[in-house]
């Protein structure tokens, strides 16, 4: 029993160092606006009674919104996700977040801040699956 902790901990967190909490910490204190709007839809188990938390580390990434109990992942992709070697990246992270047993699903700003019934929806049939 007394291992628990440890073990929910680290299939919580899959390892992720002091600094990836600390970097957490500081982008939950400067959210973006986008993030705000969807985290007021996430928040208090709002959709079907599942928990997200917000800025959560996992592994050496640092995801927008999660939920443990469905080993979900929702990412929002502002404009510099479009840009350069962004979307290679953002990719490669869905590979390894995926071989962590986690699913990946992105939502573009557009998308939460003029579609955020639509967002809600497509959330809630992942969440059901």
């Amino acid at each position: 029993m007394k291992d628990q902790p440890t073990n929910y901990q680290e299939n919580l967190f899959k390892g992720a160092s002091t600094t990836t909490f600390k970097n957490a910490k500081i982008n939950r204190k400067t959210a973006t606006e986008t993030e705000a709007l969807l985290w007021q839809e996430l928040r208090g188990k709002k959709i079907d009674g599942f928990k997200f938390r917000r800025q959560h580390p996992i592994d050496t990434f640092i995801a927008d919104f999660y939920c443990h109990e469905k080993k979900i992942v929702v990412e929002i992709d502002g404009e510099y996700h479009f840009q350069n070697d962004q979307p290679q990246y953002d990719a490669w992270r869905t590979e390894i977040l995926e071989n962590l047993g986690i699913t990946v699903i992105r939502f573009s700003n557009y998308e939460v801040e003029n579609e955020i019934e639509n967002v809600k929806i497509l959330i809630k049939e992942i969440l059901q699956n």
